[in-house]
């Protein structure tokens, strides 16, 4: 049997069902994705990555034709190929990509987590929806015991991970290169999102990606 996104993460307990349905918006588009698309995902999208991690990253929410397609977080698009590339690179990760959730790749001290599971229009989340899913954010945070640092890509990724341990917006805004201090000596390292946009803009370059997490292992 093939492998099934569900089975790669190592949070179970903390994952939605697969029909959930808090957000009417996205559950309209989730229920569109499989009327044209039944082969795909379509569904909200696993957390990924090592049970025992020190380290998680923190995305938007998935792409269409990448996690949402595949499944698998960041997995399928042009922004999981930088952001698995670096993993590699930094040994937080082994096998080679490849695209897909039967590659073989395993993270290693990582995991990767979303603000959002399910897929937006236009990739774009609405307050109400960031604020219907943080409940499991705060259970995959809490689910992970060894978890020091964060990586937000990207503002509402930075916000939600605030809003999650009761730290002010106010004192803790989302800059790329920036850090703050969470709550319990935990820390969460900003970055602008690696999304296609921000790399073709040179917005954000493989340099500046690198960044947060070379500041993440000197902290360790």
């Amino acid at each position: 049997m093939p492998v099934q996104p569900a089975d790669l993460s190592p949070i179970y307990d903390a994952e939605p069902s697969r029909d959930c349905p808090r957000c009417p918006r996205l559950v309209g588009l989730r229920l569109q994705c499989r009327a044209e698309h039944p082969d795909w995902w379509n569904a909200p999208v696993p957390s990924f990555g090592d049970p025992n991690a020190w380290l998680a990253i923190v995305g938007l929410a998935p792409g269409k034709h990448g996690a949402n397609r595949t499944g698998r977080p960041f997995t399928g698009d042009y922004a999981g190929d930088l952001l698995y590339a670096t993993l590699e690179k930094f040994g937080l990760s082994e096998g080679r990509y490849g695209g897909s959730p039967d590659d073989g790749v395993r993270l290693k001290g990582a995991i990767i987590l979303n603000a959002v599971k399910c897929l937006p229009p236009q990739n774009k989340t609405l307050p109400a929806e960031e604020a219907s899913c943080r409940p499991f954010l705060m259970a995959s945070i809490g689910a992970l015991p060894k978890l020091t640092i964060f990586i937000a890509l990207g503002k509402v990724a930075h916000d939600s991970l605030c809003r999650s341990f009761g730290v002010p917006l106010s004192k803790a805004r989302f800059a790329h290169g920036a850090e703050h201090e969470l709550p319990g000596g935990k820390r969460v390292l900003d970055s602008y999102h690696c999304s296609r946009y921000n790399q073709n803009t040179r917005r954000l370059t493989p340099a500046m990606f690198e960044q947060p997490f070379e500041r993440a292992l000197e902290l360790r």
